[in-house]
């Protein structure tokens, strides 16, 4: 079972914005550019990227994500800051 991961994410207040980025990233939109004209997040301004974090050090939805969904693929995730296009990296 993995103890680490690595993410990007975008976070945003409103869902349709959200699912409008993913349709972006899915043609071809770039991920860094598209946090840092969104992202509400400060991780926004280094292009969403959260770096190395470890299982359970981030809210229960968006942990859940990193640690079972599949890599390089967008997901949207919904905790209490908002709504977040996660890309996952890696998982150690």
């Amino acid at each position: 079972m993995a103890r680490t991961a690595s993410a990007l994410h975008i976070l945003v207040k409103d869902k349709e914005l959200a699912e409008n980025i993913i349709a972006k990233l899915k043609k071809g939109g770039q991920f860094d550019v598209l946090a840092k004209k969104h992202s509400t997040c400060p991780s926004g301004k280094k292009g969403g990227n959260l770096g190395e974090f470890k299982k359970g050090q981030m809210v229960g939805p968006f942990d859940k994500v990193c640690f079972t969904a599949e890599l390089f693929t967008p997901h949207l995730v919904k905790t209490k800051f908002g709504w977040h296009v996660v890309k996952i990296l890696y998982r150690t």
